[in-house]
């Protein structure tokens, strides 16, 4: 059984029993990801790290020694990614 079906008859028993319908399937999902992400960040403080930037951190770290190493592709002149046209163009 899917969410909507199972909304159907939980809609159908609420009808029967006088009571308010149940929200429609997903219409909170946003709401439990965002109390996920601040319970994560509450996690993080308690535990003494920091609670923004961790991910970019982290993703920076990589992708600089990726560019160190001269695996991140297109390398121009200067020797700095993205630099693809010579520097007189």
């Amino acid at each position: 059984m899917d969410a909507i079906q199972q909304h159907m008859i939980d809609s159908y028993r609420a009808a029967q029993r006088g009571e308010l319908p149940p929200p429609l399937p997903g219409r909170h999902d946003w709401g439990v990801v965002r109390e996920a992400r601040d319970r994560r960040r509450f996690d993080a403080v308690i535990a003494g790290r920091p609670a923004y930037g961790r991910r970019w951190a982290a993703l920076r770290s990589r992708l600089g020694r990726i560019g160190k190493s001269g695996k991140s592709g297109k390398i121009g002149k200067s020797g700095k990614p993205g630099k693809c046209r010579p520097s007189g163009a």
